[in-house]
C-alpha cells in the first residue's frame, strides 16, 4: 500500500478498489476483500475528496469482513467510524450489534438493533435481535433489566428507510434502485392496502393480540409511512408488550406528523414514566394539558409522574 504511486489515490481509485473488493466477498474470501477496502479507504482519504458516504460504505464493508472472520472488535471499531460518518445507517447498526451480541455485550447489542428498528420497522434481522437481547437480559438482570440500557436514541423521521436509497453497492450486494411508489404510498394501491392493513391492526387490538397488531402496523407503514394514527396505534401496542423504547419513536414520529396530537403526547409520556424518564414524560404531559387543560387522564398522570420525579 505504501508504494502506491499519488495518482492512484483518488475517488476513482477508491471506487475500482471497492468492487474488486465485493467481488472477493461474494466468493468468501473476507480477508482479501478487507485488504481491498483498506486500500480503498487509504486512497480516498489520500486524495482529499470528501466523500462521507462513500467512506461510510467502506468501514461498513471491511466490518462485514471482520464480522465474517470473527474479528469483532475491530468490526465494531469500523462500524462506530461508519456511523460518524453518517449517523442511523442500518448495515453498520446489524453488524455492530452482531458483533457486540457475540461478545456478550447484549445491552449494547439491544441499543443498535432497536436503533435498527427505528430506521427501518420492517429489518426482521434488528427485530430478531431486538427479540433475543430482551430474553437474554431478562434471563440476567431481571424485571429490572432496562435499567442498565444506555439511553436510548431516537431517530429524526428523515433518516428513516434512507439506507435504501442513499447506500447502494455494499459488501457482496448488487446496487439497486429506490422503490419510491411502494414506500411512500403514493400510488393509489398503496395507499389503499395500507389502510386496509391498519384496520386489520386495530381489529386485532381489539381482540387483544396486540403482536400480530404490530405486523399489520408495520406492514402499513412500509407502504405509507405518513399515516399519523398507525404511529399512534402501534406505540399502544408496544404500551401493551412492554417495549417501551419502540412506544416512544413510534409516538415521536406521530409528533413529526401532527405536532398537536394528545394520544401522541399521551402514550409516550406512559412510555417515558417506564423507562424513568420522568423529566420528559411531565414535559408531554404539559404539552398535552396545554392543548387540552381538562384532560382527566393526563391530569391524573401528571400527578403521579411528578410524585416519582420528586
Amino acid at each position: 500500500m505504501s508504494g502506491r504511486s499519488r495518482g492512484s489515490a483518488s475517488p476513482a481509485a477508491a471506487l475500482h478498489l471497492k468492487s474488486a473488493g465485493n467481488e472477493l466477498f461474494r466468493h468468501g474470501q473476507f480477508g482479501q476483500a478487507a485488504e481491498r477496502y483498506s486500500e480503498a479507504i487509504s486512497s480516498m482519504k489520500e486524495s482529499g475528496a470528501k466523500c462521507p458516504d462513500d467512506l461510510s460504505v467502506l468501514y461498513s464493508n471491511r466490518a462485514a469482513c471482520y464480522l465474517k472472520i470473527g474479528n469483532c472488535s475491530e468490526c465494531i471499531k469500523d462500524c462506530t467510524v461508519s456511523l460518524e460518518l453518517v449517523p442511523f445507517t442500518l448495515k453498520p447498526l446489524l453488524r455492530r450489534a452482531a458483533a457486540y451480541e457475540a461478545l456478550e455485550r447484549y445491552s449494547q447489542a439491544y441499543l443498535d438493533y432497536n436503533t435498527a428498528m427505528q430506521v427501518d420497522s420492517s429489518a426482521q434481522a434488528a427485530q430478531d435481535g431486538m427479540n433475543r437481547m430482551r430474553k437474554v437480559l431478562i434471563d440476567k438482570d431481571g424485571s429490572k433489566w432496562r435499567d442498565n440500557l444506555p439511553k436510548m436514541p431516537s431517530v429524526p423521521l428523515s433518516a428513516q428507510r434512507r439506507w435504501e436509497s442513499n447506500f447502494l453497492g455494499n459488501a457482496g450486494e448488487p446496487r439497486s434502485t429506490p422503490q419510491a411508489s411502494a414506500d411512500t404510498g403514493s400510488s393509489s394501491y398503496g395507499q389503499d392496502r395500507a389502510k386496509s392493513l391498519k384496520e386489520e391492526g386495530n381489529e386485532l387490538v381489539r381482540k387483544g393480540e396486540h403482536r400480530k397488531a404490530v405486523e399489520k402496523y408495520n406492514a402499513s407503514l412500509k407502504l405509507n409511512n405518513q399515516e399519523c394514527t398507525t404511529y399512534t396505534n402501534r406505540a399502544l401496542c408496544h404500551l401493551q408488550l412492554k417495549q417501551y423504547p419502540e412506544a416512544v419513536h413510534d409516538c415521536t414520529a406521530a409528533l413529526d406528523l401532527d405536532p398537536n396530537n394528545l394520544k401522541a403526547f399521551y402514550r409516550r409520556a406512559q412510555a417515558r414514566k417506564e423507562v424513568k424518564d420522568y423529566r420528559g414524560s411531565v414535559a408531554d404531559l404539559q404539552e398535552m394539558l396545554r392543548l387540552d387543560p381538562g384532560n382527566p387522564a393526563g391530569q391524573n398522570l401528571l400527578q403521579e409522574v411528578q410524585k416519582l420525579y420528586k
